[in-house]
């Protein structure tokens, strides 16, 4: 009984996220596979064997890393779609250099000098929208009025 004690302890750091072989078959695919054959401790040897192989597979996999949102920065490929998001809190309107963060966490940066808008709103929703040839603008809901902005973070 030890060996079989040892062997689901060599096994029980992926206990957690390990299931047995008893726990991934069906009866039918268990006896199927001559399974049903192997005593209880040859039956434990073979799951710890699993659990080890298994853990060093999952080891050697690349840490999941997030998707990041590369729009608006500068890219081959262009421009991918047009965010939606808003700006939390007041928003007085833009012109040359104001920078807008987003809810989204992006920070855009007004470049186009021409361009004001003079409001007093609470939590508006914007979008920032592709143009040609890696442009973007950013326009507030509701108003007819949109600047070109380089995206800062």
């Amino acid at each position: 009984m030890s060996l079989v004690l040892s062997a689901v302890m060599a096994g029980s750091a992926l206990a957690q996220s390990f299931s047995s072989v008893e726990e991934r078959m069906t009866e039918a695919e268990f006896k199927a596979a001559g399974l049903d054959k192997l005593t209880p401790e040859e039956l434990a040897r073979l799951n710890a064997f699993i659990a080890a192989e298994t853990g060093k597979v999952a080891s050697t996999l690349p840490a999941a890393t997030p998707a990041v949102d590369n729009r608006g920065f500068h890219t081959q490929t262009g421009p991918d779609g047009a965010i939606f998001s808003s700006i939390s809190g007041e928003f007085r309107g833009w012109d040359k250099g104001t920078r807008v963060k987003l809810d989204n966490g992006q920070v855009w940066e007004v470049t186009d000098s021409t361009a004001r808008l003079r409001v007093r709103l609470t939590d508006p929703k914007v979008t920032i929208e592709p143009g040609a040839f890696g442009a973007w603008f950013l326009k507030v809901e509701g108003y007819n009025s949109r600047a070109g902005v380089k995206r800062i973070k």
